[in-house]
This record gives structure tokens, sequence and C-alpha cells, in this order.
């Protein structure tokens, strides 16, 4: 998979500069179910007729230019996103850098400048929801009239629903947001996962509780305070515990912090990168009396996580 970030760059970068592109556009933030749908259609079309298969999105999103004040925290890094693309059967993802000279671009010039000249689209896949080009006037439909002259096709493809819910990404932080990670992790398809390094905490864990591991989280959404079963991901190996999503209102703190306990792990995690998925949450956050009672409180969430762990098998089905 190439990877592009400059419009300029494409030409160069391409090893085929000539071959036609079946094309899909968004921003696919939490890369969930309903984009994986869209780009299995197009890695589909794109074998099936010799084509490049091409994903075009944006950064930053284009909210945080065109309104700060109304732009979602991202679900992923973009380090994240990338991995994930690379296992999608693409053979192209251009990153096109969103200012307001591109926001001020009309739908047809970008239509024609972008997709038809730089891209070579003959076919675009897009989701339900496709806006493209100045104040977003560009709809599906009228992608596909300028495309009846600029030789390409365009068309949305259906939602991927769970029950009656279309899923996206606005369903998930909402979910998230109020700690439903296991249903988060059914319309992702996989857990949502945090990327960060352990860091040094105030020590008041290890000496009066129990030794837990302080993630600094290089992602802008974080989910909903509370006590979680997750998996931590370090050094090749998995690690299930608990996490605490949280200010620690016991003792008085006010900083948010994202907190692991591993039970059995034997070692440090001080500056190395970790993934953390979020697989259920157990409870929200709790403010104790004394440390003596969230002790007893930690005790009682370590059964259930045995009790959980029991339950789930992971090895088969992590989205279960």
């Amino acid at each position: 998979m190439i990877v592009v970030e400059q419009l300029d760059a494409l030409a160069g970068a391409r090893h085929r500069p000539s071959q036609a592109s079946i094309v899909t556009i968004g921003n696919f933030d939490g890369l969930h179910r309903g984009h994986q749908a869209i780009i299995e259609r197009v890695s589909q079309r794109a074998r099936a007729s010799a084509c490049a298969a091409a994903l075009l999105t944006f950064d930053p999103h284009p909210l945080r230019i065109l309104a700060p004040e109304r732009a979602p925290r991202l679900l992923m890094t973009k380090c994240q996103k990338l991995v994930l693309l690379e296992l999608m059967n693409l053979d192209l993802v251009l990153i096109l850098p969103f200012d307001r000279q591109l926001a001020a671009m009309p739908a047809e010039s970008f239509a024609r400048s972008v997709l038809a000249e730089q891209l070579r689209a003959r076919e675009i896949l897009v989701g339900p929801d496709f806006r493209f080009g100045r104040d977003r006037a560009g709809s599906v439909e009228l992608l596909a009239r300028i495309g009846e002259k600029l030789g390409f096709t365009a068309s949305s493809i259906a939602p991927v629903m769970e029950g009656d819910t279309r899923i996206s990404a606005s369903r998930i932080r909402e979910l998230l947001s109020r700690g439903e990670a296991a249903l988060a992790r059914r319309l992702l398809g996989r857990p949502f996962t945090l990327i960060g390094t352990i860091v040094h905490g105030e020590g008041r864990g290890r000496a009066q509780l129990v030794p837990t591991a302080n993630l600094a989280p290089e992602n802008e959404f974080l989910p909903g305070r509370g006590v979680y079963v997750t998996r931590t991901l370090h050094d090749g190996r998995t690690s299930t515990g608990l996490t605490n999503v949280g200010t620690r209102p016991t003792f008085g703190d006010r900083r948010l912090v994202v907190e692991t306990y591993l039970p059995g792990f034997e070692g440090t995690l001080y500056g190395q990168q970790v993934e953390l998925e979020f697989l259920e949450r157990l409870r929200g956050e709790q403010r104790f009396d004394s440390p003596q009672q969230l002790l007893a409180q930690i005790r009682a969430d370590l059964e259930q996580l045995e009790a959980w762990k029991l339950s789930h098998d992971l090895s088969r089905d992590p989205t279960a």
C-alpha cells in the first residue's frame, strides 16, 4: 500500500501513474464495519477491473478548519488508521491536507482535478452521507452527473446496520462516552483501542493499593469514566487486566488518568508504547470514604474480571 500525503507527489509515488482507480472518499474515523464494507467493495471492484484500489481522506478533519467548535474528538490516531488500512487490500491511500483553499474548491473543480486527473477514477464508491466541495454542496448524485462528463461512475453503498441503528463514528463515540465498550466493539468489529506511552504516576497505587501502569494516550477521544476489562499489548505480549478511566475522586484528584492493573505481571513498562483495548465496563467511577474501602472494591473488581475471562474466549473472537 502506497501512502501519499501531498497531491503533487502522487504521480511519482505510483508504480503505474496511468492506471485507473476505484476510489472511496471520506474521513473514515474509527474504520468501523460500515467503512470496512465500503473498502471491501472498492477492493473487489478494483481486482475485477485491473484497477488500483484507492482511498482518499483528509487531515485534519475538515470540521477542525471549518467549525472547530463542532469538530469531533477522533477515535483513532493517523498511525492507527494507516496500520489498519494496510490490512484492507488497498493499493493507494491519499491523505489530502485540508485547509480553507481546499474547502473553497467548487465540487466540479475538485472532481476534475483530484478525482479524474490525479486519481484517474473509473468508479467512486462512498457512504450514504457523502458530501464534497465548497459548502459541502456536492452530493453523490451530483458526483455521478459530473462523472458522466469526466469518465467515471459514482454510487453510494447502503449503510451497515446494528439492529435498527446505522453504524457510524458518532454512534460509536456516543456508546463509548456512556461506557458501553462491548457494544462499541461490535460496531467497530474490534475493540476500541488507545495507544500511548506508559509514564510515571504519583506512586500512590503501588504504595497503598495495587501497582498500576499509567498511560499517556495519543488519542483525542477517551471512553467514559469507570473501570473496564482491558487487554494491554506490550513487548509482543497480551495481558488482560483492569483499567480505570477517571480522576481518582477518593484521593481528591482532578486530573483525568488512564491507569491499568495487570494481575500477575512482573517487570516494568515505563517508557514503552503500548496498545490498550477496551472490552467491557464493569462499573462507573465511584468515590470511597477511605483507601481501604477502595481496596475492597478493587478486590471485588478482580473477582469480576476472573469471572468475565471464564465466560469470554478472546482467542477465538475478540468482538464477542
